[in-house]
């Protein structure tokens, strides 16, 4: 059981214990609190003791002269084994044994793992996303790291543009003279060539 000891001015210190189920506890110099303090400096409703997860708490309930830890005025005030607050001119001494301690550590909640420096990484490598290319060109793009690779994309580019120039050049001539291209170019070739003269032509007629 929590041990308390109140200890007032000029007074005999006053010991108290409670059951570790015990919610709250409360302190004042009224007739009403479970803690009745004699003292002066004392309010009426000074100050509340508190069952917290993992242990216990003071709380001011608004007094004239506060709790203190240290000469430090507090709102609220940790209570472990062995701290002494003081209500007003009013020591209040706290106590747990050592089953209390094991029973109340129990219910403290998973300390988080303190943060350690992270080891150093790798570099990551970064890679370069390239704009994506407009979605109506289809225009290969040379690759600058290999000169090779880059002039035959180039070579493959020109063909087709003349593949392409050829087939929509014979389309429309076709259209036109109901012949493709490669005909009308051989039959200009044999008109062009000069016609030899026969054997018969070249013998002299008899008079």
């Amino acid at each position: 059981m929590p041990r308390v000891i109140i200890t007032a001015p000029d007074q005999t210190p006053q010991p108290y214990r409670f059951q570790l189920d015990r919610h709250a506890v409360q302190l004042g110099r009224g007739p009403e609190n479970d803690i009745a303090i004699h003292c002066g400096s004392v309010s009426m409703r000074h100050a509340v003791m508190e069952r917290v997860a993992g242990g216990y708490q003071i709380r001011d309930l608004g007094s004239t002269n506060g709790i203190k830890l240290n000469g430090e005025v507090l709102p609220i005030i940790p209570l472990q084994d062995g701290v002494t607050v003081m209500l007003g001119d009013v020591s209040f001494q706290f106590s747990l044994n050592d089953e209390e301690k094991y029973e109340l550590n129990r219910e403290k909640p998973a300390q988080e793992a303190p943060a350690t420096a992270a080891e150093p990484t790798p570099v990551e490598k970064k890679t370069v996303s390239r704009p994506a290319a407009h979605s109506g060109s289809r225009r290969p793009v040379a690759n600058s790291d290999n000169p090779l690779q880059g002039f035959l994309a180039m070579l493959v580019f020109v063909v087709l543009a003349v593949l392409a120039f050829y087939v929509g050049f014979n389309i429309r001539h076709k259209k036109e003279t109901h012949q493709n291209l490669f005909q009308s170019m051989s039959n200009r070739g044999k008109a062009a060539e000069p016609t030899t003269p026969s054997a018969a032509e070249g013998e002299k007629a008899p008079e």
